[in-house]
């Protein structure tokens, strides 16, 4: 796939997150709360870059875009405010690398506002910076119900990003915008001309209402440089025989049923926002 055939809608939810991640990624990392699903990275980079080319994310969480981008034979490039999961990114690479992935990769940790001079050497070289905001401090998670049945308490792990306070995902989403359009500027400062920024987004609710985050993101984006060119829909559903199959956290679809018995007709989220930008200064 190139950039020039790039769908509207990528069919990238037909396999569950857990059965695209079995073997290629260590176990341990299941228990990130906010994971970009390997089909989106692969089929972006595979669009918008070629062999050998540079891919950053400066946000990396468990480190999927660096993984999909040294299996496809790209160097990575990525940056992780916990030392907990940077640490998974690094043993996630490796096993990649175990697994005869032929591109390098290099991981760092700290706050991504500060990744042009982190990574100062790679200034002006990069074909591609695809990463996803923090949704908030707080994910849906894993869930557990007390009993085989599915009665007794729900028990949730795995739902939180961070304990430490100077964590963007504890801020308020202003303020969390505001430290996103920070670091957008800085990775604009690593890609070279004709360069790609990719950014993975979906609608959240606060506090019941539903808030238009990819909207958000595009003006943050727009006022860090960036200028849109293709907002499409990648599909965390699967598709069959005509159908979508549901991949809906349990918590997703109880927010609908209690809004379906207050006669609000509410959907579950089926597809993140991918946007696609360049930048705004005449290197695109």
């Amino acid at each position: 796939m190139s950039e020039s055939v790039l769908p509207s809608v990528l069919a990238t939810g037909q396999l569950q997150s857990r059965v695209q991640r079995r073997g290629r990624y260590v176990a341990d990392s299941m228990r990130h709360p906010g994971k970009m699903l390997p089909s989106i990275a692969s089929q972006v980079i595979s669009a918008f870059t070629e062999p050998g080319d540079l891919v950053v994310d400066p946000m990396c969480g468990i480190g999927t875009t660096l993984v999909e981008a040294v299996h496809l034979g790209r160097h990575a490039a990525g940056m992780e405010y916990e030392a907990d999961f940077a640490g998974l990114t690094a043993a996630n690479v490796q096993h990649a690398r175990s697994q005869g992935a032929t591109g390098f990769a290099r991981v760092a940790c700290g706050d991504a506002r500060n990744i042009a001079t982190v990574f100062g050497d790679l200034q002006g070289m990069a074909a591609l910076v695809l990463t996803s905001p923090p949704y908030g401090v707080r994910t849906h998670g894993h869930v557990r119900c007390g009993s085989r049945e599915g009665g007794g308490p729900v028990q949730k792990s795995n739902h939180r990003y961070s304990t430490d306070k100077r964590n963007l995902a504890h801020q308020r989403l202003p303020q969390l915008m505001e430290g996103f359009g920070q670091i957008l500027a800085r990775c604009g400062q690593l890609l070279r001309p004709g360069g790609v920024v990719a950014i993975t987004v979906r609608p959240i609710r606060v506090n019941g209402h539903l808030v238009d985050l990819p909207g958000q993101v595009i003006e943050t984006a727009e006022a860090a440089g960036l200028v849109l060119t293709h907002r499409l829909a990648a599909l965390l559903c699967g598709l069959r025989d005509g159908r979508l199959i549901n991949r809906a956290s349990f918590f997703q679809m109880l927010e609908a049923w209690r809004n379906e018995e207050k006669g609000r007709p509410v959907c579950a989220v089926a597809h993140e926002d991918l946007l696609i930008l360049r930048t705004g200064d005449g290197r695109g």
